[in-house]
């Protein structure tokens, strides 16, 4: 076979070969762009799932958040009450419950009018947070009331607390609006009645320990406020004898003292 024979024959045999190279390469190219789309597709989509879960997540903290003062709502307390009033009970372990009432409101509205009086009590709510520990839950009860949660906490450890709050509220300063041009009030003059409340000593529900809670910072506030008040285990004994028992902070003071 001559060279020119041999050269025309590697050539047509060589044609399929070179258009199967070409619709390789051609192939492979739609393939990769295909995989590219694909791709882009899918960090679109988990860019879009995480802005989902990100605004449920969002959606789900406003709906237990107070608002005004961007603490727990009351929906929250009552669904974390309910649940740590299981959980101790089952374990056999105390839990506390601070029922906080803030007086002076109306006085800072009258003088300063409304939006500093707001502000002065989502000022409160965020420092009365900070007195707490983490495991703790902080929320507003209503109006000016808060109600505190302490895991795992006795008699003796919610006085500490009860007492730190009502130094923390009596120490409280006004927070300057926005355009002040000097410094204002030092003091905002309020005060804070707490009622004391222990499970299991003062009730073994949810609700029996709010109403003595109540029940105390009723007394607190009848006493003139700026301390704490917690009723004894015997309270409903005693109050069958016509007798009126009570601990508070004339007669029990421990944590900080009222002198600071």
């Amino acid at each position: 076979m001559s060279t020119a024979v041999l050269v025309r024959t590697l050539a047509v045999l060589s044609l399929p070969a070179c258009a199967a190279t070409v619709a390789l390469a051609l192939l492979t190219q739609r393939l990769r762009r295909r995989h590219r789309a694909a791709t882009a597709r899918a960090a679109e989509l988990d860019q879009r799932v995480r802005r989902l879960e990100s605004d449920r997540a969002a959606l789900e903290r406003t709906a237990v958040t107070d608002p005004l003062t961007g603490v727990w709502n009351y929906r929250h307390l009552q669904l974390t009450l309910d649940r740590e009033v299981a959980r101790h009970t089952r374990g056999n372990r105390p839990l506390a419950l601070l029922l906080i009432g803030v007086g002076g409101f109306q006085a800072i509205n009258e003088a300063h009018g409304h939006p500093r009086g707001h502000a002065a009590l989502r000022d409160l709510a965020q420092r009365l947070a900070l007195e707490i520990r983490r495991s703790d839950t902080l929320g507003r009860y209503g109006g000016e009331e808060f109600l505190v949660l302490l895991p795992d906490t006795g008699v003796e450890g919610a006085v500490q607390v009860a007492e730190r709050l009502c130094w923390t509220v009596r120490r409280h300063r006004l927070p300057l609006p926005e355009d002040a041009a000097r410094p204002g009030p030092t003091t905002s003059g309020l005060t804070a009645a707490i009622g004391i409340a222990v499970l299991p000593g003062d009730g073994e529900h949810a609700t029996t320990l709010l109403r003595a809670a109540g029940r105390a910072l009723g007394d607190a506030r009848r006493a003139g406020g700026d301390c704490w008040r917690g009723l004894p285990a015997d309270r409903e004994a005693a109050a069958a004898d016509g007798q009126t028992h009570l601990i508070d902070s004339a007669h029990v003071h421990m944590g900080v003292s009222a002198a600071q």
